[in-house]
């Protein structure tokens, strides 16, 4: 599953004609490829910085003036591409099928997904276990009930960098640590399963505390940091 996903993904991308325009379509144009979004503030993290940025507005269309290396390395470059931004600020896995679009989905589109942060900050980074289990069920099922594909779920990051001193959740940091770990594998067991992961986590352990503003939220750098992420998954050409 894992491997057709990232075929889909190339073929999706792949079959974009390069340097059409995004702004309607002619005759015999290709369908737009949408992106869709889904999720919580990872995504949804415009309000955050003062240009109303998300990873997923810059995975569409760089922004050229704020990130140069980025000239040319977006979905619109390689040809018409819009976003479908579903992910609201705040969502848990419960909220998460509110977020689905209604009717058909396009021909084409390619789904972006984080969730279980505010799931850990609201009560599983202390769980004993059977609040895990349930995230695992109920992100299945959404997973499930998503009909664009492929799909790509970013995993949880941590924005203390993996310093216990930096604890900010009132549990102890090895109950902490150790259920956001299960939550990642959970992620992880269900990317395989439905699409491709994205690992949030491992890449922001390499980060800098700029990436992130009132403590957790993606800053402005944050935001093109996971555009980074995502945009290695979906088109790994557009890096190069």
């Amino acid at each position: 599953m894992l491997a057709t996903a990232a075929s889909l993904a190339a073929m999706a991308v792949h079959d974009l004609v390069p340097g059409a325009q995004a702004e309607g379509k002619a005759a015999g144009d290709p369908e737009p490829l949408t992106v869709h979004t889904f999720g919580d503030s990872v995504l949804d993290c415009g309000h955050y910085n003062d240009r109303g940025i998300t990873p997923g507005a810059l995975l569409v269309r760089n922004d050229d003036a704020l990130f140069p290396e980025f000239k040319g390395r977006d979905l619109q470059t390689l040809g018409p591409t819009r976003l479908l931004h579903c992910a609201q600020d705040g969502a848990t896995v419960d909220s998460l099928p509110a977020q689905l679009p209604r009717g058909a989905p396009p021909a084409r589109g390619v789904a972006l997904l984080t969730v279980g942060g505010n799931d850990l900050l609201r009560g599983l980074a202390s769980d004993s276990g059977p609040g895990v289990r349930a995230f695992e069920n109920k992100l299945d099922a959404f997973l499930m009930s998503l009909r664009v594909r492929p799909v790509y779920l970013g995993t949880v990051y941590d924005p203390t960098f993996g310093d216990d001193s930096r604890n900010f959740l009132g549990v102890p940091a090895s109950i902490a640590r150790a259920n956001h770990r299960r939550v990642n594998e959970v992620i992880a067991r269900l990317a395989q399963r439905h699409g491709r992961l994205v690992d949030l986590h491992a890449h922001f352990l390499r980060g800098e505390p700029a990436w992130f503003t009132r403590t957790i939220e993606p800053s402005l750098l944050g935001a093109s940091e996971i555009r980074r992420a995502f945009l290695r998954a979906v088109c790994p050409s557009c890096l190069r």
